[in-house]
């Protein structure tokens, strides 16, 4: 065939390769085809190893009884219950510090990174220092230093720190008044739970209310609303929940509740930890608001509080939440560090302890990414739905 009539052929007739898409698509199936071999020269080389052992694989471990004690748990156990309790306990260990650092690093952060923009000299350099301190120490190093150089120099319960002879601070942890449920108890609940309902729905009414420029109702109509109900039904039911106080009985206490050394300790250095980098991701979201805006408000005869409540601060979330969501989840998988102080998180008792125990490597292994996975994208979910809920707002 001549070259020209050649050449006009491959011009009708590309080869099948020289289109864009089939080459992609090409390239995605023999990715594809690569990973599933390379998974499964893994599985057939785990499953080898393990029958050379004579290691029994499957789940089969989470019946079998634990036989070890955890120091803190939000549920009934003992060390007769099984892995799969153990499974829950160390989870919602997890979950607590999360919950518990995420709302204390939030406050904390956001104080910080509006106290770096004041116009106060003192208060802004104390700011700059607290962050560039904080955030270049190591969050091993600050666990263990609220552990061993502030908790664990506390003194001995008979010469306890005592607060207003409620609350007591020793080196055996934080004791706190324990609060005892009567007969009537879940009414005064569900009124805390319907008051409740009622500020969500009164924050909702006065946000509508100030779009629209009609007066909110006040805050202390609010206030009374939301605080009315649960002290009504505690009086009318004889007040059903009370306190028990700690109380000093020979060498240590008796009564009450008691924040172990280590959940007190985790806390604190998370949130301090993580408090100084939302610092700085507050104070950008705050300078990314246009001066025009501040401006605007101070001719309007706003104060400089209201103005970064009511002006400032909601048009500077859209910034702030993206790189918030990462610290969540920064401070969730930093728990994990707790295992350096014997607090019974998920990674300690479940990765760690149940791991040693019964071999069972590849499948808590696989359920340890799992479930970090799972809190991870549930975190994000919310998060993205918090940040489109914001973005929809019209400023």
């Amino acid at each position: 065939m001549p070259l020209e009539a050649r050449s006009r052929r491959s011009a009708q007739y590309p080869p099948i390769y020289s289109n864009p898409k089939v080459r992609a698509t090409l390239y995605q199936l023999a990715l594809l085809a690569a990973v599933g071999f390379l998974g499964y020269a893994v599985f057939t080389n785990a499953r080898a190893n393990l029958a050379a052992r004579h290691i029994a694989s499957g789940f089969g471990f989470f019946e079998h009884t634990a036989g070890f004690g955890v120091n803190q748990t939000l549920i009934s156990y003992s060390e007769t219950d099984t892995y799969g309790r153990v499974f829950i306990v160390g989870l919602l260990n997890t979950l607590l510090v999360a919950a518990v650092g995420i709302v204390f690093a939030t406050v904390l952060g956001f104080m910080v990174g509006i106290a770096r923009l004041s116009n106060n000299w003192l208060v802004a350099r104390f700011a700059a220092a607290y962050v560039e301190v904080i955030r270049n120490l190591p969050l091993l190093f600050q666990i263990l230093f609220w552990y061993l150089a502030v908790l664990g120099a506390l003194p001995a319960p008979r010469h306890s720190i005592s607060v207003f002879d409620v609350v007591f601070l020793s080196n055996r942890g934080i004791l706190v008044p324990r609060p005892i449920l009567g007969g009537h108890a879940g009414l005064v609940i569900v009124s805390m739970v319907m008051a409740i309902a009622v500020a969500l729905v009164l924050r909702i009414v006065a946000e509508r209310r100030r779009s629209t420029g009609r007066k909110p109702p006040s805050l202390p109509l609010r206030v009374g609303l939301t605080l009315a109900p649960p002290l009504v039904a505690w009086a009318v039911w004889g007040f059903p929940i009370t306190f028990e106080r700690p109380e000093l009985n020979g060498f240590n206490f008796v009564g009450g509740d008691r924040i172990i050394p280590e959940f007190a300790a985790l806390v604190v250095a998370l949130s301090i930890y993580t408090a100084s980098f939302i610092a700085e991701i507050v104070r950008a979201g705050l300078l990314a608001v246009p001066r025009g805006q501040v401006e605007a408000a101070y001719s309007l005869g706003l104060r400089s509080a209201p103005t970064l409540r009511l002006i400032v601060v909601p048009q500077a979330l859209r910034v702030i939440i993206p790189p918030l969501t990462s610290q969540y989840l920064n401070l969730t998988k930093n728990s994990s560090l707790a295992v350096a102080i014997g607090y019974p998180d998920f990674f300690a008792v479940f990765s760690g302890t149940t791991l040693n125990q019964t071999g069972q490597a590849i499948e808590i292994i696989a359920i340890t990414m799992g479930v970090y996975l799972a809190i991870s994208l549930i975190t994000s979910l919310l998060m993205n739905w918090y940040n489109a809920r914001v973005g929809s707002l019209e400023w």
